[in-house]
């Protein structure tokens, strides 16, 4: 009779902790997402609902802005070092046992070749320890995604994805069918911003000492007077949607070798002119992007890519987080009656919740689900969906004048 009644007292005890667990709860699937494609480590619970039920975060910026720029191999100890502590934050921040999750969902393409490995052979481990399926995550689906979890978004919708290490443009026609209308030739827009500003050495700049590239040239850039100097708009006579960075910067770097000439300073001493220099350089990096989104809109429009009214932009990536940028693709949407949406800045950096909610969609339709002992390899390199770019540039869309006036 008494190791009944023991028996019957555990069952409850069993029941009323299923009961309080989020799982229960919310009736939904739990999925954790770990995110290592550069030089953020995060991992972050999510209900299939949205909900964030807890998340962690670990930045290597500050190690990275003293050494210059990402050296691949310390982003790989970093990720090393802090990934089971970022994993198990995120896990006791959510009250979620690994026995209850649904699936891990790990990003394994593209990034740093390093860094990818870092998280994969982590979650593989966790998956097999845990007996739970595994979804390998492309970064920039993710990325395209994420505004899904935080409103109702139908596709068909047309992505501009821009990052330190990527810029495209893309149609998403499902969670997992894309098609890619343009991508960056050489470097990427937020690659650009990091090295002007390690050449104007903003770090030494009393108001950007511990911002990164890009937002120390948002920031001076509102103090700015933009038409100082003057930049070329690359790729004006190529017309299709595809990117290119490079030869922005160089003319930047010629501007600043004249400017120190003039001012009789060595290079590594701050300009007098560095607020007109970040808002002149800025105002280039957004014009480019917003030229190339408009004829992407237009080719969407000519070829019945898009709903015929209430067509939508999504705009993500690091980058999409500065707002002169932001405002310059507004005056694009609002002059071919697209709407624009843009996730907040948290979620458009690096970060395991947009991993989760990834897996979360994936999860919801059947795509990509492996059982735990698949082996699974990273992509550094790995392109989203199917490649238009040919197409694009055949239709050679010009484009009408529009005046991009931006008001800081």
């Amino acid at each position: 009779m008494f190791p009944a009644k023991v028996r019957l007292l555990h069952r409850i005890l069993r029941l009323r902790r299923t009961c309080c667990s989020p799982s229960f709860a919310s009736s939904s699937r739990l999925v954790l997402g770990i995110e290592t494609s550069c030089d953020e480590t995060g991992a972050a619970v999510l209900v299939e609902t949205g909900e964030i039920l807890g998340e962690s975060l670990h930045s290597q910026k500050e190690v990275h802005l003293r050494s210059g720029g990402i050296i691949p191999p310390v982003a790989q100890q970093l990720h090393r070092d802090h990934i089971e502590r970022v994993v198990q934050e995120a896990l006791e921040r959510s009250s979620v046992d690994p026995s209850q999750l649904s699936a891990v969902a790990t990003t394994v393409k593209p990034g740093l070749a390093l860094s990818l490995g870092v998280g994969l052979k982590f979650s593989q481990r966790f998956v097999r320890q845990h007996n739970k399926p595994f979804i390998p995550i492309h970064h920039m689906e993710a990325h395209a995604l994420t505004v899904r979890m935080l409103q109702p978004l139908a596709f068909p919708f047309l992505v501009l994805l821009v990052s330190g290490g990527h810029a495209l443009l893309a149609v998403a026609r499902g969670v997992n069918d894309f098609l890619l209308l343009g991508h960056h030739l050489d470097e990427a827009p937020g690659d650009t911003l990091d090295k002007v500003a390690r050449r104007l050495s903003l770090i030494k700049h009393p108001q950007c000492s511990t911002l990164s590239g890009g937002q120390a040239i948002e920031l001076l850039a509102m103090d700015g007077d933009r038409k100082r100097f003057s930049f070329k708009t690359p790729m004006g006579g190529i017309h299709d949607c595809c990117f290119s960075f490079s030869g922005l910067r160089n003319q930047v770097n010629m501007a600043i070798v004249k400017e120190e000439a003039e001012e009789g300073i060595e290079q590594g001493t701050l300009l007098s002119c560095v607020n007109d220099m970040a808002a002149a350089t800025q105002h280039a990096v957004a014009t480019h992007l917003a030229k190339r989104t408009h004829r992407a809109i237009l080719f969407c429009k000519a070829n019945g890519l898009l709903p015929s009214s209430g067509a939508t932009l999504v705009v993500s990536g690091g980058v999409a987080s500065n707002q002169y940028i932001r405002k310059a693709l507004a005056i694009i949407t609002e002059t071919t009656g697209v709407h624009l949406l843009c996730p907040p800045g948290k979620l458009c950096t690096d970060n395991g919740v947009m991993i989760a909610w990834n897996g979360v969609e994936r999860l919801r339709e059947g795509k990509g689900i492996l059982p735990p002992d698949v082996e699974v390899r990273y992509e550094p390199k790995a392109p989203l969906g199917v490649d238009l770019t040919a197409e694009v540039k055949a239709a050679a869309i010009k484009l009408p004048p529009i005046k991009l006036t931006i008001i800081n």
